[in-house]
């Protein structure tokens, strides 16, 4: 008979006293190799796979998708043969962002730890050998590649540690991997209800992960920060003139410029007239902290919901600097790869929906920061200049600031500032 082995929720640093359980990996009755994931945990920054530091069967699972567990306590207990050394808590292996959870339930004949009972859970994958030649992979990467149909054996692994990630599974399918199995079907499309017939089904869906900590980081800031708005109009006619310019004179050896990268540097150069802008607000302990780095938040929406990766020291880059940080961050967040570091420390942040960003929008700001700078899309409209009516592209910023913080009279003087240099796009260069 083996050996019964307690697995504890282990420490994942900075000082995090709870982690959620937003997915387990493993039923009870499986078999599990070494360094196979069990579980995966969200704390406040990002998602962190658990992974097995032994061989065994799964006997019972020690909390449901959903729950808050400390630092400590039982998350799972396996069977062991004769002989293995016991461990009671894995070296926990980050992943580079969060991924998309689903739930399902375990069977109810499952057996339970003290305390908790049965708890649901997802489907596991087939029960494998004890073997360390056993791909690396998350349980969302499993759960595509299974999708797609490759078999992780034939996927080249560029993860940390040999694990494979997301960007293998594509880099597979464009290379023409062999699929070991169809990819699944489609599911029969669902009959449409007829005009005017009643309706009667409903959806409840948990609100776990990624999308909890989401609507808790939203809440907590909109409960703490009194939120002052300010909208202005911008003239974005030469800046854009410009930016087609220096697309067209170096686009194809520097990168595509946006709207974006300019504005970026329009708030590095306002940040150096208004640093009370680029701060933080400690509320608890009533301490402000101005910093003299400008670390840019960039607000953006991935398959797994809102986040906001920082192009870290802005003031060093220019434009073509800021758009290729840009570009490589949004694709790492939205391809699952962005790190712990890349995701936090921001000092101020901007939001932007691009062209469905509207005419007028209330960002939220990204407590503890004290501004958010809100895009919206630009429109073409006739404006008066000079006596005469013409037609110019313009844009609105829409921001919030904390009232506690930042006077009503700093708020405005800073967008301003902001729009004298977007509107004279030549002081972008030149500053």
């Amino acid at each position: 008979m083996g050996r019964l082995h307690i697995i504890k929720v282990p420490d994942v640093g900075e000082g995090i006293a709870e982690v959620e359980l937003v997915e387990w990996a493993v039923a009870v009755g499986d078999t599990v190799a070494e360094d196979q994931v069990l579980a995966g945990v969200m704390t406040d920054k990002a998602h962190v796979d658990i992974p097995s530091p032994v061989a065994g069967t799964v006997q019972a699972l020690g909390g449901e998708v959903g729950q808050m567990l400390a630092v400590g306590s039982e998350l799972i207990r396996i069977e062991v043969g004769e002989g293995a050394g016991t461990v009671l808590a894995p070296k926990p292996v980050a992943a580079p962002a969060p991924a998309a959870v689903k739930a399902a339930a375990v069977p109810a004949q499952a057996a339970a730890l003290p305390g908790p009972s049965a708890r649901p859970s997802p489907p596991a994958a087939a029960p494998v050998a004890a073997t360390k030649a056993r791909p690396i992979a998350s349980p969302a990467v499993r759960r595509r590649a299974w999708e797609l149909g490759l078999d992780l054996a034939q996927v080249t692994a560029t993860g940390t540690a040999g694990r494979i990630v997301h960007a293998d599974l594509n880099a597979a399918v464009a290379a023409g991997v062999p699929r070991s199995t169809p990819a699944p079907a489609a599911p029969p499309a669902v009959p449409r209800a007829a005009p005017g017939a009643a309706r009667d089904d409903v959806q409840t869906i948990p609100m776990i992960g990624l999308r909890r900590r989401i609507a808790m980081k939203m809440q907590e800031s909109k409960r703490r920060i009194p939120h002052y708005s300010y909208v202005e109009q911008l003239d974005v006619t030469d800046a854009e003139a410009l930016r087609a310019a220096l697309n067209a004179r170096w686009g194809a050896e520097r990168g595509h410029l946006t709207v974006l990268p300019l504005l970026m540097r329009a708030l590095v150069l306002a940040i150096a007239e208004f640093p009370q802008l680029n701060a933080h607000f400690d509320d608890e302990q009533g301490v402000i902290t101005r910093h003299g780095a400008v670390h840019l938040g960039i607000a953006t929406q991935t398959p797994n919901g809102l986040m906001v990766p920082v192009v870290r020291h802005a003031e060093t880059l220019d434009l073509w600097g800021l758009a290729g940080e840009v570009a490589r961050l949004a694709e790492s967040a939205r391809a699952g790869r962005a790190t712990r570091d890349e995701l936090s420390g921001s000092t101020i942040t901007i939001s932007s929906l691009g062209a469905l960003g509207g005419i007028v929008s209330t960002p939220v700001i990204n407590r503890p920061e004290v501004a958010i700078v809100g895009v919206n899309r630009i429109v073409e409209m006739p404006v008066v200049r000079d006596g005469a009516i013409v037609v110019r592209r313009t844009m609105n910023l829409s921001s919030s600031f904390d009232h506690r913080v930042i006077d009503g009279d700093d708020a405005a003087r800073f967008i301003q500032a902001v729009k004298q240099l977007i509107e004279v796009p030549g002081l972008l260069l030149a500053g």
